[in-house]
């Protein structure tokens, strides 16, 4: 029984980004200014960001056209195939059909490329010299770093200090496309020295690495951030994903029932979903689950209130559910996914009821992942296999239910760079962490106090 692999040519690329924000009933509550609490301002965003992107992370246009360059880069591995998982079927004796759009053909092995060429492209032409940002488990740094390498651009990462230490070779990657990578907390800025004074061994977290980079942004001349999820721009660049799955199922003449995907700060669950949910021609009553590890249950257990984006109080405050900005989330494998916030496009989405969320303990999301790999030959890395967790549980329940449902999920990234993961699950030397209440209450203590919009 061999899969069934959709692919499209070239020439079908979408021409354009789907931009959700134009179909929301109400527009996303603003963005806060830090210091004042007002509404914040393009201007405001203007020391950090290229004035392209600005435009894009406040635009309610449904329809934004992808630039010539950009979508020449994109021709290097897009569009991506999307494979029906028969073996895993079989092996799941489930009468559920399993579809799986592959991202980890990209040069960088995950989704992130898809922003990452689009971000670097704006800062080209904006005059940008230098990209900051910072990285969880590697494969946003890894995307940023090869994306500037084609244009020209110098780029430094922080890289969250636990996965520093776990993916050497993410590393590696980033140095061959010439990033410059710092662990973080890291000495390099003043943010870092005095999370590394209060505790010398942080493991760190998205938090705390996005408030370096933001530091190091505004102290650098010819500087501006990248961020790999979260903004509406980010998402927006991702929605290649969904549009590309849509005529693929539309070829395989099938209608899903189910979209799954991992989520950290929520870029390639956007990616996937967004250009679905509402599509008029896609199935009333499909669902769309959004995956998050029990560790850092910013979904499932986070209020939906206003908060910062870092841990130091630098970003504008986001309506979003959150953790608290002071959350820092056990060591896990899926280091893109220990983000203590959520986008607020998935957010406003999850808060209405559009979607739904669950959250794993990383064992099971490890045997899911050897599960996936033994059947269908592809390793995902472990933000990933949160999705395969998902799916997996999905045509379970068709099977006990005997219902022929059709999944689909989205395979975002590789796990090649991930095996000493894998390794430690095979020998028995992965722990399971489940925040306590106690836990979360106290890093919600620290949330901002301040008066909504009207």
């Amino acid at each position: 029984m061999s899969d069934v692999m959709i692919m499209l040519n070239k020439n079908e690329l979408p021409r354009a980004w789907y931009n959700i924000h134009a179909d929301l009933t109400q527009p996303l509550p603003p963005p806060l200014h830090p210091g004042t609490g007002k509404p914040a301002t393009p201007e405001d965003f203007a020391a950090i960001f290229p004035a392209p992107l600005i435009e894009q992370e406040v635009s309610r246009q449904q329809w934004i056209p992808i630039p010539e360059p950009v979508l020449d880069i994109y021709t290097m591995w897009r569009p991506t195939p999307l494979i029906r998982a028969r073996r895993l079927e079989q092996f799941l004796q489930t009468p559920a059909k399993i579809y799986y759009k592959d991202e980890s053909v990209s040069p960088a092995g995950s989704h992130k490329v898809n922003t990452a060429v689009a971000q670097a492209y704006y800062n080209k032409i904006s005059g940008t010299k230098r990209l900051a940002t910072e990285t969880g488990a590697g494969q946003w740094g890894s995307a940023l770093s090869f994306a500037t390498q084609l244009f020209g651009l110098e780029c430094v990462v922080y890289m969250v200090k636990v996965s520093y230490e776990q993916k050497p070779y993410r590393r590696s990657l980033m140095q061959i496309w010439n990033a410059t990578i710092h662990a973080s907390p890291s000495p390099q800025t003043e943010v870092g020295r005095k999370f590394l004074e209060a505790d010398p061994q942080c493991p760190g977290s998205l938090g705390i690495a996005i408030s370096e980079a933001i530091a190091d942004t505004v102290s650098h001349a010819h500087t501006k951030y990248a961020l790999g999820s979260v903004l509406n721009h980010v998402m927006l660049h991702q929605t290649v994903i969904g549009l590309e799955t849509r005529e693929q199922l539309q070829r395989a003449g099938d209608s899903p029932d189910v979209f799954v995907g991992c989520v950290g700060g929520g870029s390639n669950f956007a990616g996937l979903a967004f250009p679905f949910i509402f599509d008029r021609n896609r199935k009333k009553s499909a669902r769309f689950i959004a995956v998050e590890p029990s560790a850092c249950p910013t979904l499932t257990k986070g209020p939906y209130c206003y908060d910062f984006g870092d841990t130091a109080q630098m970003t504008p405050l986001l309506k979003m559910f959150t953790l608290g900005h002071g959350f820092v989330p056990p060591g896990i494998h899926a280091g893109g996914l220990r983000y203590h916030g959520m986008a607020p496009l998935v957010s406003a989405l999850y808060a209405d009821k559009l979607i739904e969320a669950v959250s794993y303990p990383q064992t099971a999301v490890f045997e899911a992942a050897v599960t996936f790999a033994r059947t269908e030959g592809r390793i995902p890395a472990p933000e990933t296999a949160h999705a395969v967790r998902a799916a997996i549980d999905e045509a379970v329940q068709c099977r006990n239910r005997k219902e022929a449902k059709t999944i689909v999920f989205n395979f975002s990234g590789h796990g090649f760079f991930d095996l000493v993961s894998y390794d430690k699950y095979l020998a028995g030397k992965l722990d399971d962490f489940s925040y306590s209440e106690e836990k979360i209450n106290e890093a919600l203590r620290s949330l901002p106090k301040v008066n909504e919009p009207a």
